[in-house]
Parts: C-alpha cells; structure tokens; sequence
C-alpha cells in the first residue's frame, strides 16, 4: 500500500493531508473531521484503516490551516462554520480528481460530527464527483437546505445512547428526498463510539457501503 504526507493548495488555504492507496483501490474515501478535531483523530485513523484493508483508499485532511486550528481552539466557531468546511472539502474532492494518482477514481466521503453537514454538502455541490457518503455520529440537520440536493446514497450511523443526535439524524433522513438513503442504529453506542466493538461495528457498515457504491460509480465512469 502506498502512504504519502500531500499538500491540497487551495484559493484559501494550503490544508495537509495523509493519502493511503492499497492496490487497485476500488476508490478514494475522503475523511471529514468532527468539531475540534483533525486528521490525526484515532477514530477516523482506525476506520481508514479498517477500509484500507478492504482494499479501499483514504485521504485523511485538516480542514482549518495551523493558525485557524488555534483561533478555532480558543472560540470554536471555525468548527460550526460549515460553509467554510463544506468549500475546503469541495476543493479537496476536485483536488482527487486531478491529481495522477487518484484522477478517476470513484470518490466517498465520510464525515464526523460537523464534518458530516459540511460532507453532505460537499456531495450537493459536486454530485458528479461523489459516489457516496457516510456520517458517523453526524450532525446533518447543520447541512441545511442542501439536504435536499444531495443524490449521491447516504449512510447514517448513529449511537443508540445517542438520543439527540438520533432524532437529528432521522429528521435529516427524512428531508433527504432525492438520495437512497439508510439509518443504522448502533446498540450500545454512545456520540463517540467508545465502547468495546463499536467502532468495529461502524468501520464494518462504511466498509460495506463504499465497496457498494464506490464500485457502481466505478462501472459508470
């Protein structure tokens, strides 16, 4: 498997980023960090790896620059501006389908948290460009009216001790008019997924779904 550090330059930022690509990747997974978090989250480390293994690619980014991270820190409004989230990720998927190694490929998202509205949105902006998306304890009720344009399929997965971001996530399904959509409720789980065998759990359910439709939007392009 080829590991690589890559640099997405952007209008507005240079954002870093860790490319993994096994073998004949069936696609490209790009990641969407959750509130306060980056590319250097286990938890979404642990579930690239776990596609890696199934033989699909992953691109780990930080969506703020260094400097925005330490503004970000100390106010937390950067992570809640899901504007500003969705354009890096739309740039960082644009980015995948220039660059030699991954020019293409079939590209999934998969967000956390906000990174999942901020996903969603993404795949509204770019719907030729994104086969898929899944969002792991997301909040897809702050990717607002673009709910309605998303087309690529949509995975939900959500924890069963998290009742809130359940019913969020329900509402959000049901706005979701013009995508195939799903909703997999994970027993036992709280928001992060801490308990034992959870996030297998959560690795398993992406893994399946990207292999599903990474592959279907393999046969069209």
């Amino acid at each position: 498997m080829d590991i690589a550090e890559v640099t997405i330059d952007l209008a507005d930022a240079s954002l870093p980023g860790d490319l993994a690509l096994p073998d004949e990747p069936a696609g490209v997974v790009l990641f969407a960090h959750g509130s306060g978090s980056s590319r250097h989250s286990p938890r979404n480390r642990a579930v690239a790896a776990g596609l890696n293994d199934a033989g699909i690619g992953t691109l780990l980014i930080d969506l703020l620059t260094a400097r925005e991270g330490e503004l970000d820190a100390g106010t937390g409004e950067l992570r809640f501006d899901i504007g500003l989230l969705t354009g890096r990720l739309a740039g960082a998927i644009d980015w995948l389908a220039a660059a030699p190694p991954t020019a293409g490929r079939p590209v999934g998202l998969f967000g956390a948290s906000t990174g999942a509205a901020a996903a969603l949105a993404a795949a509204a902006e770019r719907p030729g460009r994104v086969a898929a998306v899944v969002s792991r304890g997301g909040r897809p009720d702050l990717a607002g009216d673009a709910l309605e344009r998303v087309t690529a399929p949509v995975l939900l997965i959500v924890g069963a001790r998290d009742p809130q971001v359940l019913r969020l996530n329900d509402d959000a399904a049901g706005r979701m008019r013009a995508a195939e959509h799903r909703l997999e409720v994970v027993p036992h789980a709280s928001h992060l997924f801490e308990e034992p065998g959870t996030l297998e759990q959560v690795t398993a359910m992406a893994a399946r779904w990207f292999d599903r439709y990474l592959h279907q939007g393999a046969a069209v392009s």
